[in-house]
């Protein structure tokens, strides 16, 4: 998925779970999850960074920085930093399971203007509640 998909997807499994440390959980089998789901990415990395931190900023101001729904975002959208910092790869292999098991992250399905749609939506519903 999308950072802002994972993002928000974090989000609301965040405030629906309710606690902190079950958000930080919840956040991160989310990602799993999205991964697992046939999707587009989008090609720029400019773009997807800057949705992906306008989204945990707007969490921040609205919910507060301790907040299920702001950990569950950033605990979703974690894993995606491998891919821009230089994390260490172990056996030339990333860290984050789903993106050095074979055939989990699959290309196709949703494209990323429709993840970009859905990733707005869920955003404002958490953001408004």
């Amino acid at each position: 998925m999308i950072v802002s998909a994972h993002v928000a997807t974090g989000a609301a499994g965040g405030a629906l779970v309710g606690s902190r440390l079950a958000a930080m959980v919840v956040g991160a089998g989310l990602h799993a999850v999205g991964d697992a789901i046939p999707h587009r990415d989008i090609s720029s990395r400019r773009f997807e960074v800057c949705s992906g931190v306008m989204g945990l900023a707007a969490l921040v101001l609205r919910r507060g920085l301790l907040d299920p729904a702001t950990l569950g975002a950033a605990a979703c959208a974690a894993p995606d930093l491998e891919h821009v910092l230089p994390f260490p790869r172990p056996g030339g292999r990333k860290l984050f399971p789903t993106h050095r098991v074979e055939g989990w992250h699959r290309s196709g399905g949703i494209p990323a203007w429709a993840q970009l749609a859905g990733a707005a939506g869920i955003l404002a519903l958490v953001l408004r509640a």
